[in-house]
């Protein structure tokens, strides 16, 4: 099979194209015919070095969406011909940039018909994040108010679905020219992120003060949660690659804050969330954005993309696309 895979830790360049043997599943275990596979930030920490990785040559790719090939032993849940799709790969194992991928069987869910691959993979981790950080640390409630920093994003525009249909009013900071799109997406508050900061936290105080902040950028934003949040907030923060973030003790005393750090991959059960991200899909409540699609010799334009360039929604990498 063809899959994309690093020798050495580097920039893009460090992604190639090879042919190697097919892999078969061990207990627990499925083979995905990868029919697509999302691309995230948290590719790239891998390929560089910031984040260990178990082996090289290593095959990038978190996400995945396809069709079941082979079941390893112990499997129950799933059978040849199931259409999944799967999140929480490339950690620990070899990920998705593949036209085949291995998956603990817990780490994924039956991807209904009404759902297309390309929307299965572009909703994995992104809308396991969102469901961690808004459902199971914040416990949104019908009538609250959430800020959600980078509407536009991969995490950030599934938020806003998912904080608009548990009946949250939503703040999103975003470029003006996503305004129209966010709204359509349930955001009641865009706000322009290239504000000055006093600008930025007026608008958003304007909005109404958040009961709950989703923040993928804490290292600048931290400390203007702090000062916007109603009493009691809880901030949750998703861990990037920017500098430490530092959390002012006053507006955190005086209001009684709770932080929340987390990552995606700490999810106890991945396979069950997924189940209700498709649920929300096929009722229609939440539809993820696809930007574009790459084949798999370019991927590392994909990963570079997905770092430097302003997006709405996900990007792709399509294994028959190439």
């Amino acid at each position: 099979m063809r899959a994309v895979r690093y020798h050495d830790h580097g920039g893009p360049d460090v992604l190639t194209v090879d042919d190697i043997d097919t892999p078969e599943p061990g207990h627990g275990e499925l083979r995905i015919d990868v029919r697509a596979a999302g691309v995230n930030p948290v590719d790239t920490y891998f390929r560089e070095g910031d984040y260990p990785v178990p082996e090289l040559p290593m095959i990038p790719g978190s996400d995945a969406a396809g069709v079941v090939s082979a079941v390893g032993p112990g499997v129950e849940a799933f059978a040849e011909g199931d259409r999944v799709f799967a999140t929480g790969l490339g950690n620990g194992r070899q990920g998705s940039y593949a036209e085949a991928a291995i998956a603990p069987a817990g780490f994924c869910a039956h991807l209904p018909e009404a759902v297309t691959f390309d929307e299965g993979a572009a909703v994995a981790l992104v809308g396991v994040t969102a469901w961690q950080a808004l459902v199971a640390h914040a416990g949104v409630e019908p009538g609250e108010r959430v800020l959600v920093h980078g509407g536009s994003g991969g995490v950030g525009h599934v938020a806003v679905q998912l904080a608009s249909a548990m009946g949250a009013a939503v703040t999103t900071t975003a470029r003006p020219g996503y305004a129209d799109h966010l709204a359509g997406l349930g955001a009641d508050d865009v706000v322009d992120y290239r504000q000055d900061r006093d600008a930025l936290a007026g608008a958003v105080a304007d909005a109404g003060a958040p009961d709950v902040v989703l923040d993928t950028f804490a290292d600048r934003y931290l400390g203007l949660d702090a000062e916007v949040a109603a009493e009691g907030a809880r901030l949750v923060l998703v861990g990037n690659e920017g500098p430490e973030a530092s959390l002012p003790m006053g507006p955190g005393k005086s209001k009684e804050l709770r932080v929340q750090v987390m990552s995606m991959y700490n999810t106890p059960d991945i396979g069950s969330v997924l189940g209700r991200l498709a649920t929300l899909m096929v009722r229609g409540d939440l539809a993820p954005d696809v930007a574009r699609s790459y084949p798999l010799a370019e991927a590392g334009e994909a990963q570079r993309a997905v770092l430097e360039e302003s997006l709405l929604g996900k990007l792709l990498v399509v294994p028959d696309g190439s």
